[in-house]
């Protein structure tokens, strides 16, 4: 494992994209909204599919098992957009894990959300296409249909973790106010101390800014990020253009002959 901690780029830089012939013991870390699935205008647009679920379950059997996803969302809306075919999940960036075992670790609430959740709600009645969201260790004004609002909600974002404690956390077109604790990273590193991850090479993929901190993570532990979207500064290695290059990659992934396992 490298030892070397990884430096987040700070200006954008032309990037290839990731190889189909990874170490053997590879443990895969996939956000969901902008990388398993495309970004939506609401949340709950995003359903099961089951192309996608397909292709879970061929990921599980080339990478014995070492496969979790790392996402902002909550456990059980996680559950329901992957038809529970992930054990190992990663849920609002961190803060709830389900190992593959299937136990699941917790933050308790922070006292702090009643007052953000009050005032947030307030704010998505006062303009149409602002979207609120309550994740139970978070809450989150969604702006990407309100988009000249965002210098308005981002102000509001930084007022509230001023005076609560939270934490805020600013991403694709929401602001998010959480429970202080673990982050992405933090669950890559807790995931790769259990079986089946154990001893693994994390390659952690994902498309927004709190994916960062996995991306930092997996490139600490000896692996690496692969950036989905446009290019930005990043931690990552590599870069794929979007969900459809996401889904072709890791379809390439199943094949055995690429991960170096007889057919």
């Amino acid at each position: 494992m490298a030892s070397a901690q990884p430096v987040l780029r700070t200006e954008s830089v032309v990037l290839p994209p990731p190889p189909l012939d990874l170490p053997r013991r590879s443990a895969l870390f996939l956000d969901l909204d902008g990388t398993l699935a495309p970004i939506m205008p609401r949340p709950d647009d995003v359903g099961p599919d089951p192309r996608r679920a397909r292709l879970i379950q061929r990921l599980h059997q080339a990478f014995d098992n070492r496969v979790a996803v790392v996402s902002g969302r909550d456990l059980p809306n996680l559950d329901y957009i992957l038809g529970g075919g992930v054990k190992a999940i990663g849920a609002v960036h961190g803060l709830m894990r389900r190992a593959a075992d299937g136990q699941v670790v917790s933050r308790e609430p922070h006292a702090g959300l009643a007052d953000a959740r009050r005032i947030l709600v307030e704010l998505a009645h006062c303009e149409r296409g602002l979207l609120f969201e309550d994740k139970g260790l978070s809450v989150a004004l969604h702006y990407r249909n309100a988009p000249a609002c965002a210098d308005a909600v981002i102000e509001a974002g930084e007022r509230l973790s001023q005076a609560t404690g939270l934490v805020l956390q600013l991403g694709d077109m929401v602001v998010e106010l959480r429970t202080p604790g673990a982050d992405k990273g933090a669950a890559v590193t807790a995931f790769l101390r259990e079986a089946p991850f154990l001893g693994a090479t994390p390659v952690f993929v994902g498309d927004d800014l709190t994916d960062e901190d996995g991306f930092l993570a997996a490139a600490r532990l000896g692996g690496f990020g692969v950036l989905v979207g446009e290019p930005r500064p990043t931690a990552a290695r590599y870069r794929l253009d979007d969900t459809h290059a996401v889904a072709r990659w890791l379809e390439g992934l199943t094949a055995p002959a690429e991960l170096g396992i007889p057919a």
